[in-house]
């Protein structure tokens, strides 16, 4: 075999070592829960830019969700109805859409007539960030942007995770901080 097939070879086996590596230490980080918020920017699909380091000052809930996902449907109306009593409040809800084609994705808003921000977490960038083990997946960020906690799971009353009174307690908590 000639020398220049075999140092290609070589760069190629390296290269694929050095992915899969990188995988498992991705893979073996914890999530933000506590400390500065990951930051990041959301083009959402009505054409807003939303910079998360903007809203320092407000508590913000970030829902990772997908249309495909059955647990993000059930939880949909509950989010959507929490949003409408607590955006005069200073908090603002943004729902990160992952890996979901966007004529699907804006069908579901549609459907759940979601009216907080809501856009498409292109390359998958945000829940890197966030290092999401799934979906639905909520982050709370405080006032001081920082990571006040998430819930892994969907929120409901049966949904074995966070319950809808526990989600709005937490709210409550975090618009009580100074």
């Amino acid at each position: 075999m000639p020398r220049w097939i075999q140092l290609i070879v070589f760069v190629l086996v390296i290269a694929v070592i050095g992915f899969f590596a990188f995988g498992l230490k991705v893979r073996g980080e914890s999530q933000p829960s506590a400390g500065p918020a990951p930051d990041f920017t959301l083009q959402t699909f009505d054409g807003q830019t939303i910079k998360l380091a903007d809203l320092r000052g407000k508590v913000v809930v970030i829902n990772f969700w997908a249309s495909w996902c059955v647990p993000c449907r059930d939880e949909a109306p509950f989010l959507e109805k929490t949003w409408r009593q607590y955006k005069s409040r200073d908090v603002v809800f943004l729902g990160i859409d992952w890996v979901d084609p966007e004529p699907d994705a804006r069908a579901y808003l549609k459907e759940f007539n979601i009216t907080y921000p809501n856009g498409p977490d292109l390359g998958s960038t945000i829940s890197q960030q966030y290092r999401i083990k799934g979906v639905p997946e909520t982050f709370f960020i405080g006032r001081d942007g920082k990571v006040a906690g998430n819930s892994l799971g969907p929120i409901g009353p049966n949904s074995g995770y966070m319950s809808e009174r526990q989600f709005v307690a937490k709210l409550e908590e975090l618009l009580a901080a100074k």
